[in-house]
């Protein structure tokens, strides 16, 4: 899966991430660093990504209605990723979690 992490995400998540075969790109690593969310938001579609974000901006069903976009996962804590293992990882993403509207396993 192509993923984009939002720069309110720790690095050591790209890694975990990377480890399970995914394409993680990181919002530092494209420059966009204090871009707004527009701005990233574009950078997400452009590369056709799934964007995985702390930023509650992103839940405006409005805005991003779900079937117009790779998809995008809110994620309520932080503490909760970002000591996991990949193992670790793996036991958080299979718990129903909100993406742009849609429950996902």
């Amino acid at each position: 899966m192509k993923i984009k992490l939002d720069e309110n995400l720790p690095v050591s998540l790209t890694l975990i991430l990377s480890s399970l075969q995914h394409d993680v790109h990181t919002v530092a690593e494209e420059n966009l660093s204090g871009s707004s969310d527009r701005e990233v938001w574009e950078a997400a579609q452009r590369d056709a990504r799934f964007l995985i974000t702390q930023d509650l901006d992103f839940s405006d069903l409005r805005r991003f209605a779900p079937g117009t976009h790779c998809g995008i996962l809110l994620v309520d804590s932080v503490r909760r990723i970002a000591g996991a293992s990949s193992g670790g990882f793996g036991r958080y993403s299979s718990r129903r979690k909100l993406v742009a509207g849609l429950s996902v396993s």
